[in-house]
């Protein structure tokens, strides 16, 4: 079994494994990049193992003209970025000790070591140079299967980082059978020891929940959440019944993750949100309720969030997308409110303004953004 992807024959990559070959090292492809070739994924990140400690990589690297980044050394990681390619290579590892949020280790000179350390079978599979798969843990039937199972131990995996929690739920909507379910063992861990969610930072989170609602279909995934308790860990008063009638009406859309928080509302203070992200979720679960038109929508949202409303709403209320809407949220996004304060002034001033301004705007969204200035004002 071989990778074949151009990731893996890149120059950089070639030049920096054949340099610590070349000192006496292995050079090892692993995790995400492997994976995601063997199943026909894009691969973005390279990461890299060795048996060579992060002081040893770094003089290596920086003696044969590599830039080297100590991105995190206190954890065996140092990036290095050869021909352009920015690579995380990081010293075999073993756990000494574990708190469910962060892990002490110690270097190790062993690939099992590695592996056992890892959360998921999946992502113990290394690669040398050449392409060949190494394969220390037999986790090449699970890939193949698209079986998402722990590493040995569900639940010592789990008692080593609670986050797993989110990350088996999340790779079974990225990389899982949708048709086999979840792995019995691994489901039934989680469900036993979510209340670990509350030890987990909201940043790290967050993290997570948009890494699997971005993915192409997670229903599944979060509806296993739901009937699991996981979800009213990190969500308290979710429901995930309207995600798979939006998944099923945003595939011509980009999988936009905050549309998708929308419709499983639930209290969202165990997340890390932006400014922004709280705005535009406020937004959304407002227009959940409204009977503004899709040109409406456009014209207080904007085109992507005016999208994102009319999905929500018809999969939450369970109707079809109105005629015509997407260019109808267009039209509404480019539209202006055709009246000013100035048009109204002076015979108008403070509060009586304001009110006629709100007055004057809600006929206009009334009539669907087509009444004019002069139309608006008449009368006026």
């Amino acid at each position: 079994m071989k990778v074949r992807g151009d990731w893996i024959t890149h120059p950089g990559s070639q030049a920096l494994c054949a340099v610590l070959e070349g000192a006496g090292f292995r050079a090892l492809f692993v995790g995400g990049c492997v994976r995601n070739d063997l199943l026909g994924v894009p691969v973005a990140d390279i990461d890299l193992a060795t048996d060579a400690t992060p002081e040893i990589v770094s003089d290596i690297a920086e003696t044969a003209g590599f830039k080297v980044v100590p991105t995190g050394i206190e954890h065996g990681t140092v990036t290095v970025v050869a021909e352009g390619r920015p690579h995380e290579v990081t010293t075999f590892r073993r756990d000494v000790e574990t708190d469910g949020r962060r892990a002490m280790v110690a270097f190790s000179t062993r690939i099992e070591e590695d592996a056992q350390r890892r959360d998921f079978t999946m992502n113990t599979l290394y690669a040398d140079r050449t392409g060949r798969v190494i394969d220390p843990l037999h986790g090449l039937s699970d890939l193949q299967a698209r079986r998402v199972r722990f590493v040995g131990d569900a639940e010592t995996r789990i008692r080593e980082d609670y986050l797993r929690i989110l990350r088996f739920f999340r790779f079974h909507a990225a990389y899982g059978d949708p048709e086999g379910g979840l792995d019995p063992e691994g489901l039934a861990a989680c469900a036993a020891f979510s209340a670990g969610l509350e030890t987990i930072s909201r940043e790290r989170i967050t993290a997570e929940l948009r890494k699997l609602l971005a993915a192409r279909d997670p229903g599944p995934s979060v509806a296993a959440m739901a009937r699991s308790g996981v979800l009213a860990r990190i969500l308290p008063g979710a429901d995930p019944r309207a995600l798979a009638p939006l998944v099923h009406l945003d595939q011509g859309e980009s999988a936009r993750w905050l549309r998708r928080l929308a419709v499983l509302g639930g209290e969202t203070g165990h997340l890390r949100l932006s400014k922004s992200e709280a705005r535009d979720l406020a937004a959304l679960r407002t227009a959940l309720g409204s009977a503004d038109t899709p040109a409406a929508l456009g014209w207080r949202l904007g085109e992507p969030l005016g999208t994102d409303a009319i999905l929500a709403r018809a999969a939450v209320l369970e109707m079809p997308l109105p005629d015509d809407w997407q260019r109808q949220v267009r039209r509404g996004a480019k539209t202006s409110f055709p009246v000013s304060a100035a048009d109204l002034m002076p015979g108008l001033q403070g509060e009586a303004l304001g009110a006629r301004l709100k007055s004057l705007e809600a006929r206009w969204l009334a009539a669907d953004l087509t009444l004019t200035r002069e139309e608006l004002l008449k009368g006026a």
